[in-house]
Formats: C-alpha cells, structure tokens, sequence
C-alpha cells in the first residue's frame, strides 16, 4: 500500500497565490495513495470558493472513506472558534482529513489540548522571541479494512510551539493506547524526527531523513509516517514536490 500525508496549505499555490481544485485534483492523483493524511483542509471557505477540498481529494484518489475534521470554524487567521463538531452545515471551517481506498470499519475523533493565551517562541533567523498564539488542534482516526486484515491509521497537525507540539503528541499517543494494531500515525508534526520517535515511543516508515519543508528546498522534516506494530515500509519513502502548498508530501510504500 502507499501511504501520504500532505499539508496543502489550504490548496494555495505560494507561486500565484490561488487556490485551484483541479490542481488540488491532479497533485492527489499523481500521489496514488491508498491513504492519505491531509492538513491545512479548508470547507466552505471563501478564500477557496467555497470548495471542500476533502470532498475534491476523495474523488481524485478514489476513496471509499473519509472524514474531514474542523480544528475550528470561522476565518484563519480572522474571527474563528475552536471546532466542537456541532457546527451548522455550510459554515467556513478548517482542519484536517483522512482518506482511504480501504474500506472504513470506524471512525475516532481526538481534540488535542489547546494553547490557552500567547506564549513567547523563537523563530529562526529572530533575535529575539515572538509572542503569538495557536489555533485549535485535532487528530482523525480509523480503522480501516486492508489487504492483509484491520489495522489502525490516525492523522494530526500539532502545534508550532515547541514543548506544547510534544504534549499533544504524548496526549494523542495515550488516547490510542489498546487500539488495533498496526498502528499509523502521520501529518505535520511540527518537529523533527529523532523528536517525533522520542516522544511517541513510535518507529519511522520513512527511513532516514527525508526533509519536507521548506518545499522550494527543504531542510526539515516536519512531516511524518510513524508506525506501531507489524507495519513495515517496502521501499524508501519519497518527499514529493507538488505544484501547491509550503510543504511536499511524504509518501511512504508499506505492509502491513
């Protein structure tokens, strides 16, 4: 199976600056994944006419499963609420996705603790710290029927914030303690490798260092395929430069 997991960056293309759905369309096709892990998803949002992107990459893989998941509603960036999932159909949200050619036995969402005020951080190239504040944060999960029987596959965008990224992956690792196994967990991590194993207690599919970010030439891995269980990659995993989007997307060829 092939396994991706993508921050679109809401779609945009930092090259024109649009958001175009057929070109969403063809970036996903030409990643022919069997599950794939979406970040930055907008819904019904009109910076992306309005379009739902999970809806666009579920048609262009082929899906038979997938959920999209609100971190909030409202305008990033703007006026915003944190999501509760009660929100009314056809209001502005942003989150996160989880598609499967697989077919889907059951679905599991987790809220992640939120960063409640601003905090200083430093960012490369600043003399001196910022303080900013961070949105909502939430991870999807399912349990997917699969070529060689159930297995477990969850999808998160955590935090920039050092130290408070590593507590929600602690947190998110908990709550899946006794799932079935194998277990996936991927997105944007926001945290380099050796970090993301240490914290999770979890192994990379993506063997090595296989840098995502920035795209135009990337020296970070912030995106990740962490696996528990009998899980093991077929191949070396692959940072994919598409023609949208901040980050490339990792694809991974595994079995399960």
């Amino acid at each position: 199976m092939r396994i991706a997991t993508f921050n679109i960056l809401h779609g945009r293309s930092p090259a024109d600056g649009r958001v175009d759905v057929e070109r969403l369309a063809a970036a996903v096709k030409t990643l022919d994944a069997d599950v794939l892990g979406l970040q930055e998803v907008d819904r019904d949002q009109p910076r992306s006419m309005g379009a739902d992107l999970t809806a666009v990459a579920a048609e262009a893989m082929g899906a038979v499963g997938s959920q999209f998941v609100a971190a909030l509603s409202g305008t990033p960036g703007g006026t915003w609420m944190a999501a509760t999932g009660d929100e009314q159909p056809g209001s502005a949200s942003y989150g996160i996705a989880l598609l499967s050619r697989y077919p889907v036995v059951s679905w599991r969402v987790v809220r992640l603790p939120a960063l409640r005020g601003r905090v200083p951080v430093w960012f490369r190239g600043s003399s001196r710290p910022r303080l900013v504040g961070d949105e909502p944060r939430v991870a999807v999960a399912a349990v997917l029927e699969g070529p060689s029987g159930q297995f477990t596959v969850a999808n998160t965008h955590l935090s920039f914030v050092p130290g408070w990224n590593t507590l929600q992956l602690s947190k998110l690792v908990r709550s899946l303690t006794g799932t079935r196994e194998p277990l996936v967990l991927m997105g944007d991590l926001n945290m380099e490798g050796r970090q993301a194993v240490r914290v999770s207690g979890m192994r990379p599919l993506a063997s090595g260092s296989t840098p995502t970010f920035p795209v135009d030439v990337p020296t970070r891995q912030l995106d990740h395929v962490l696996a528990r269980g009998p899980m093991t990659a077929t191949g070396a995993a692959e940072a994919v430069r598409l023609p949208l989007s901040d980050h490339r997307a990792l694809v991974v060829p595994a079995r399960a």
